[in-house]
């Protein structure tokens, strides 16, 4: 059953990366407050899930581009590791 007021998980890949992470913040504050129905903090855990590996990959696909980017035209020798941390 899924929770009140929560999209359907097959929703999770259209999300922004904003929007995912945006989302994911308010997961956590709802279980973090503890006043979530079983059943409900069930299905939010598993959206939250969906809705972190989501933002994972679209990190990790920012982080190809900004690979590319500074590589340029250098070739693989001007190839720097992307610090989006």
């Amino acid at each position: 059953m899924p929770a009140k007021n929560t999209p359907p998980a097959a929703d999770v890949g259209a999300l922004s990366f904003e929007a995912a992470l945006k989302e994911l913040e308010s997961i956590v504050a709802r279980l973090e407050q503890g006043e979530v129905e079983l059943d409900d903090s069930i299905a939010l855990y598993e959206r939250g899930q969906a809705l972190k590996a989501h933002c994972e990959a679209r990190l990790k696909a920012a982080e190809g581009r900004l690979e590319k980017i500074v590589q340029g035209a250098k070739g693989p020798a001007g190839v720097e590791t992307a610090d989006l941390g």
